[in-house]
């Protein structure tokens, strides 16, 4: 008897301590959710990366398909490729902020959540810092003759925003960061390639990573 009364109040015992555990989880992901910013979109990513794919194609028949007819195996910057590539780069910028601003808009909406709080002002300034501080360094280089060093530079400094930027938003930001950093690094090693490094980062990996977070954050 006292056997079978130890048995239930041992079993008792462990089903309010695996209670007190699941309580602390909610509360610790409720005090997570509140101070991240939450309502970014899968298909922010997804639309960024198709926009990027798109930009990239175009940078490729405009420039690196010319050089190809003429004989080169790779892609040779000079004045006139380096204007036609910033104007199709701003283009792409704008349009892939515009897209993600639009799907992160209609899900705050969906959610009932404000789009522009503490949260998402904290997570753009950790964005920005080196980004901005990326692209004046790209453009001291590209002016002082460093053509090659940008598009490795571009993906270091895109993966440092989010990586600095994640911790106040989505952890797979984080991660995204991550993997642009070390694509980023190994750009560094096939100078002259950065076009298709480009289409990589900011293409392929949006959209695997825009995918991935619309079916689990669905």
């Amino acid at each position: 008897m006292f056997f079978f009364y130890s048995y239930f109040e041992i079993q008792s015992t462990f089903m309010e301590k695996s209670k007190y555990i699941d309580d602390l989880k909610d509360i610790k992901e409720m005090m997570s959710r509140s101070s991240r910013f939450i309502s970014l979109s899968g298909l922010s990513g997804v639309s960024a990366g198709v926009v990027a794919l798109a930009g990239a194609l175009v940078a490729y028949q405009s420039v690196y398909s010319k050089q190809m007819s003429l004989g080169y195996n790779k892609l040779m910057i000079n004045s006139d490729s380096v204007t036609t590539l910033l104007i199709i780069a701003i283009v792409t910028l704008v349009s892939a902020l515009a897209a993600g601003i639009f799907f992160t808009l209609q899900k705050a909406r969906k959610n009932n959540e404000k789009l522009w709080d503490n949260h998402s002002k904290r997570l753009i300034i950790n964005l920005l810092i080196p980004l901005v501080t990326g692209g004046i360094i790209c453009l001291m280089l590209l002016l002082k003759g460093y053509v090659g060093m940008v598009a490795p530079l571009t993906l270091v400094f895109y993966g440092l925003a989010l990586v600095n930027a994640g911790k106040y938003t989505l952890t797979e930001v984080r991660s995204l960061g991550l993997v642009e950093i070390a694509l980023g690094l190994l750009a560094f090693q096939f100078i002259g390639y950065g076009l298709m490094f480009w289409a990589i980062g900011f293409g392929f990996l949006h959209i695997i990573y825009g995918v991935f977070m619309h079916v689990k954050y669905k």
